[in-house]
């Protein structure tokens, strides 16, 4: 390969496709799920199901292709299409990814009210980073036992969707967590300065 611009842009997109796909691998591997476990056959089926979606595929691509498959919980039932922003501004890079984001239904469907709020600002959108701080932040909610039924979750959902329609923008990744860590204790969760929320 040429070392030229084109060439170490290339190398750039290869290498962060790789991170993405070890970060996949390593989702699909953990086995202590802080949300209450997911059928494993319901989303390996649903990863088969996505076998004719050409990837990188939006949401609204996933949804109109596996929309109606149902993913258990010992708690609720849901469907794809309640956990995955039916938007062209979310995309996921592999079914495998799919799988990943619906193991978690908690955050996905806290996640899918965030983007598609989100979605309805002409210019902003909610990629990378900040995306990844925002689901990190919800899944550090969900592993909190003191915090109730996703309460938490739900609360700084709400918090979001509520700047976004106010302010017309997205708060920033550390906004987030200070709402969550600010929940926390005021339910009587401590959170400490070298924790996540610890900010």
């Amino acid at each position: 390969m040429a070392d030229d611009k084109r060439g170490r842009e290339k190398q750039a997109r290869d290498a962060e496709n790789r991170r993405r796909a070890r970060e996949i691998e390593t989702e699909l591997r953990r086995g202590d799920e802080p949300e209450p476990p997911v059928e494993h056959g319901d989303v390996e089926a649903i990863v088969a199901d996505l076998a004719s979606v050409a990837f990188p595929a939006t949401g609204a691509e996933v949804v109109a292709a596996v929309g109606d498959r149902e993913v258990v919980t010992a708690e609720e039932t849901y469907t794809v299409a309640a956990l995955v922003p039916e938007t062209d501004r979310r995309t996921f890079e592999s079914a495998a990814a799919v799988g990943v984001y619906v193991r978690r239904p908690t955050v996905a469907s806290a996640m899918k009210r965030i983007v598609e709020a989100v979605d309805t600002l002409p210019d902003a959108s909610l990629d990378g980073a900040q995306r990844e701080g925002y689901e990190r932040t919800l899944r550090e909610l969900v592993a909190i036992d003191a915090v109730d039924e996703d309460e938490g979750v739900r609360a700084v959902a709400d918090w979001v969707v509520e700047r976004v329609r106010e302010k017309g923008a997205l708060p920033a990744s550390r906004a987030v967590r200070r709402e969550a860590a600010a929940f926390c204790r005021a339910n009587g969760y401590e959170v400490r300065d070298d924790e996540w929320l610890g900010v």
